[in-house]
C-alpha cells in the first residue's frame, strides 16, 4: 500500500528558526530581485556584524549602511540584505524595523541608541539577591512599552514590516527566586511588581532549581524575546539554561551587593531549541528613556485616570485646588513614591525630547547653510564660464 503524499511539500525556508515569515519575505522581494541574499543580525562588533543567510553565517561590513543618524547603526536582530559574492562581503541595507528598544545614550547630543530590534518579548531581568528598586524597573518599563513607537521613529527602517501592527510586550522575571525559599514572601514580592506593572506578567525564575523555566521557555518559545537587566541579574546564566548548553559566558556576582561583572560584552542572537529567538544583552547600568511619554502614561495608568478627574485639566499635580492626584496621595491610595517616580521619568522625557528637538533644528540649519554654499559655489562657477 504505498502511504498518501503530503499536500505541502515544501521545505522551510532555512532562516524560519530566526523568525523568517512571509512578510519579510514580501518586504525582502524587491532586494532578491536585484541577486542579493537576506540574512539576521545575530552580533554587531566593532563595526562589523555576523549575519545568518540562507548559506550560512557570514561577516561582513556595515560600512554601506552607516548613517549620519545613530537610530540607523545595524543592530542585533536586524533583518538585512547583504551581496552574497561580496569579498569583503558587506551589508547593502536594513529593512523596516517592526520595533525596537530604544534609550538616551549619556552624550550631550541626546541621540537615542537601538539595543535591539524586531522583538516580540521584552524581558526585563530582576534579581532577588538584592533589593527591589522599584524605580528602576518602572523605568525599563516604561522603555518597553514604548518599543512600537521607539520603531516609527527610525525612518524608512523603522516603518512596520510587511502587514499589520506589531509590539513588543514586556515581561518581568524575577530571576534568583531560589533565594527566596519562603513563598510567601516570594508572592508579596511578586504583588509588589504587580501594582507597578499593570497587565504585565511576573514570572519568579531559578536557574539553579529550574522553577519558572518551562513556563518562561514557553513564552519565548514564539518570537524574538531580549533579555534586558543590570549586570548580574542572571541573564546569560538564564540563557545557557534554556539553550541547554553553556553558551554563554557567566561569572558570579559580588557576594557584597550583588552585581555582576559585565560579561557579556556584546548583545547576541540565539535560537533556542525548543523554538523561539533570545537576543542577550550587556548589563545596563544606565536606562536613560527616549520618546517614552506614552509609555510613562501605561506604567502609572492609574495615575493619568486620577489626572482626568482634577479640576483643572491642566492640572500640574503640585498644589492646586481639587487635585485628584494628591487627593489620592493624602488619602494613602497612591502611594508618594509612585508619584514622584512619575514625576521624574516625565521631566527626564521632556527634558530629552527638548534636547532632541534644539540637535534636530540645528542639523536642519546646518543642512540649509551647506547646501547653500554648495548652491553659491556653483553658481559662481557658471558666471566664471559664460564671462
Amino acid at each position: 500500500m504505498s502511504l498518501p503524499i503530503s499536500q505541502d511539500s515544501t521545505p522551510p525556508h532555512p532562516l524560519t528558526p530566526y523568525g523568517w515569515d512571509d512578510a519579510w519575505s514580501e518586504t525582502f522581494a524587491p532586494y532578491a530581485e536585484q541577486g542579493l541574499l537576506p540574512g539576521r543580525v545575530v552580533r554587531v562588533d566593532r563595526g562589523r556584524c555576523d549575519v545568518v543567510t540562507p548559506d550560512g553565517t557570514v561577516r561582513a561590513d556595515t560600512a554601506f549602511v552607516v548613517p549620519r543618524d545613530p537610530m540607523r547603526i545595524v543592530c542585533t536582530g536586524d533583518w538585512v540584505a547583504v551581496d552574497p559574492d561580496g569579498d569583503p562581503q558587506f551589508v547593502r541595507t536594513l529593512l523596516p524595523r517592526r520595533t525596537a528598544f530604544v534609550r538616551s545614550t549619556s552624550s550631550q547630543r541626546s541621540e537615542g541608541q537601538v539595543l535591539a530590534t524586531n522583538i516580540d518579548h521584552i524581558v526585563i531581568c530582576v534579581s532577588l539577591a538584592v533589593e527591589l528598586d522599584l524605580g528602576r524597573l518602572e523605568r525599563f518599563l516604561a522603555l518597553a512599552m514604548s518599543s512600537t513607537a521607539g520603531a516609527a521613529l527610525l525612518g524608512d527602517p523603522g516603518r512596520p514590516a510587511g502587514h499589520g501592527t506589531y509590539e513588543a510586550h514586556p515581561l518581568v522575571l524575577l530571576t534568583k527566586a531560589d533565594l527566596v525559599p519562603d513563598t510567601t514572601t516570594l508572592s508579596h514580592l511578586v504583588e509588589d511588581i504587580e501594582r507597578i506593572a499593570p497587565g504585565v506578567q511576573v514570572l519568579p525564575v531559578s536557574s539553579a532549581t529550574g522553577e519558572g523555566v518551562d513556563v518562561f521557555g514557553a513564552i519565548v518559545g514564539g518570537g524574538t524575546s531580549v533579555l534586558l537587566g543590570t549586570s548580574g541579574a542572571g541573564k546569560s546564566t538564564l540563557a545557557n539554561t534554556l539553550l541547554g548548553e553553556d553558551v554563554m559566558d557567566v561569572r558570579a556576582a559580588r557576594d557584597v551587593d550583588g552585581k555582576g561583572r559585565h560579561t557579556t560584552t556584546t548583545r547576541n542572537l540565539l535560537v533556542l531549541p525548543g523554538g523561539g529567538v533570545l537576543i542577550d544583552t550587556p548589563g545596563l547600568r544606565g536606562v536613560g528613556l527616549w520618546d517614552a511619554e506614552a509609555g510613562v502614561g501605561q506604567v502609572f495608568s492609574e495615575i493619568e485616570d486620577l489626572a482626568r478627574q482634577c479640576r483643572f485639566h491642566d492640572c500640574a499635580h503640585e498644589a492646586e485646588p481639587g487635585c485628584a492626584v494628591l487627593g489620592a496621595v493624602e488619602d494613602g491610595s497612591l502611594p508618594e513614591r509612585r508619584l514622584d517616580s512619575y514625576r521624574k521619568l516625565l521631566r527626564e522625557n521632556h527634558r530629552i525630547a527638548a534636547k532632541t528637538d534644539a540637535r534636530l533644528r540645528a542639523e536642519t540649519l546646518r543642512e540649509w547653510k551647506r547646501r547653500g554654499a554648495e548652491g553659491r559655489a556653483a553658481m559662481a562657477m557658471k558666471r566664471g564660464r559664460t564671462r
